[in-house]
C-alpha cells in the first residue's frame, strides 16, 4: 500500500511559503499565481502557520479588514496538522475525513517534506485499486483456465 512519501515522490514536493511579515495581499498574489488554496507561513526557516482561502472568507467580514496592510502572522492558523511520511493512503484518508482538513503536511525526521491534498490521496487510492483489479482479472481470465490442464506424459 502506498505511503505518504511515495505519493510525494510522484508530485512536486515544493511547499510555497511566505514570511510571517508578509501582508495578506502579498500572500494572495502568490496563491493566485500558483492557483493554490493555501499558503504556509515561515518564521526563521520553519513553517509556523497556514492561511487559506477559507480564512480570507472569514477575515473579510472583520471590521476594518484591509488585506494590503494586514500581516499574515495575525490571521494564520498555527495549529498545524501533519502526518508521518510512512502513513498509508487509508490513514491519510482517515485524517482528512476525521479532522476535516484540505492541506496535510507530511513529516519525516522532524522536518516537513511536502504537502498532500485529498485529491492526491484519492488518485493514489484509485491507482492502487486499478492495479489490484488488473491482477485479479489476470488471475481469473478465461486464458488462465484454458491453459490450466493436466498434461499427458
Amino acid at each position: 500500500m502506498k505511503t505518504a512519501e511515495e505519493i510525494l515522490d510522484e508530485k512536486d514536493r515544493n511547499i510555497l511559503t511566505v514570511s510571517e511579515d508578509a501582508t495578506l495581499y502579498e500572500a494572495l498574489k502568490i496563491m493566485n499565481e500558483h492557483k493554490l488554496g493555501a499558503i504556509f507561513v515561515k518564521k526563521d526557516d520553519k513553517i509556523v502557520g497556514v492561511w487559506t482561502e477559507r480564512d480570507l472568507l472569514r477575515n473579510v467580514m472583520d471590521e476594518g479588514f484591509d488585506p494590503k496592510t494586514a500581516k499574515i502572522a495575525d490571521y494564520m492558523t498555527t495549529d498545524l496538522i501533519s502526518a508521518p511520511s510512512h502513513d498509508t493512503i487509508y490513514n491519510l484518508a482517515d485524517i482528512y475525513l476525521g479532522r476535516r482538513v484540505r492541506h496535510l503536511l507530511i513529516e519525516k525526521d522532524g522536518e516537513y517534506i511536502g504537502l498532500i491534498s485529498p485529491g492526491d490521496v484519492m488518485r493514489a487510492s484509485l491507482q492502487e485499486k486499478d492495479e489490484e483489479l488488473h491482477e485479479l482479472n489476470a488471475m481469473v481470465s478465461w486464458e488462465y483456465y484454458e491453459n490450466w490442464r493436466w498434461k499427458k506424459k
